[in-house]
């Protein structure tokens, strides 16, 4: 039997090994491709793999052409706005249709289901005339507008509030809490996981969003939409596209690193994948 589980843990590490070598492979490629002239870039012959001269004026090149620290600028308030609008309207949304009773509230939980069943494309027109009309194209507010509400993180949300006791309501009732008072001191602190997690899906997905960015905003974009329009109709500047697309993941490894603990213990408690 110690010999069986031996082989067990030697072969889940072996499949461990190979799948991460497999998500490291395409990032090396990158930042190899980074470093190459477009001639190297675009051989066919396999065994170019490390350039035969380590050059850095691909990266001086889209610093200079790119602006970079506007993009960033752009990318971060993206991020903190959706994260912001997304978990506070959340959070409430999520505790009203859990432990609340209201008239609608079966139909109003029956529309956040929906919401999250049809694809998010059909959305975008009547998401498009509304931010036209307010006067709102080419703007940090464009950007965030369709995150100001999320119904996965209603959602989510919902079913975190469902998960606590009842007694822990009664018992701020009895002490003399209103509902807002029950929401804000004894509910919302206890789902701070719940709320972590929804932080970390709505940051990734905001920053990885290009479909809406390209079109409500044509000056004012983030990263994503800015190495989109690096892409010629014909050819590609594979070095120059993918150091943009390296000096594109330096916000989120950073902001990988500094939060790390919360990324794993949201994930872990979400029990969802990204």
């Amino acid at each position: 039997m110690k010999g069986r589980s031996t082989l067990n843990k030697a072969l889940i590490h072996v499949i461990l090994i190979l799948v991460s070598i497999t998500m490291i492979v395409p990032f090396g490629w990158m930042v190899l491709t980074s470093f190459k002239t477009v001639t190297e870039s675009t051989s066919v012959n396999p065994f170019t793999i490390f350039p035969a001269h380590w050059i850095t004026s691909n990266f001086s090149e889209v610093i200079k052409n790119m602006d970079f620290i506007h993009l960033y600028i752009n990318t971060l308030l993206l991020i903190v706005g959706r994260v912001f609008f997304a978990v506070i309207t959340s959070t409430i949304a999520g505790y009203a249709l859990a432990r609340l009773e209201f008239p609608g509230k079966t139909l109003c939980f029956g529309l956040v289901l929906f919401q999250m069943m049809v694809p998010s494309q059909i959305f975008i027109i009547p998401q498009y005339l509304m931010v036209s009309k307010m006067g709102m194209l080419d703007t940090i507010f464009a950007l965030v507008f369709p995150g100001l509400v999320s119904a996965f993180g209603t959602f989510l949300l919902r079913q975190a509030f469902m998960s606590l006791p009842r007694d822990l309501e009664e018992a701020a009732r009895i002490d003399g809490c209103n509902i807002g008072q029950t929401f804000l001191l004894i509910m919302m602190p206890l789902v701070r996981s719940g709320m972590i997690a929804l932080g970390i899906f709505t940051a990734v997905f905001a920053y990885k969003d290009l479909m809406w960015p390209m079109i409500v905003n044509k000056n004012v974009m983030p990263l994503s939409a800015a190495l989109a329009k690096m892409q010629g109709q014909y050819t590609n500047n594979y070095p120059q596209l993918m150091a943009a697309s390296l000096l594109a993941c330096v916000p989120m490894i950073v902001l990988y690193l500094i939060f790390q603990k919360q990324f794993v213990e949201g994930i872990a408690t979400s029990g969802g994948k990204l």
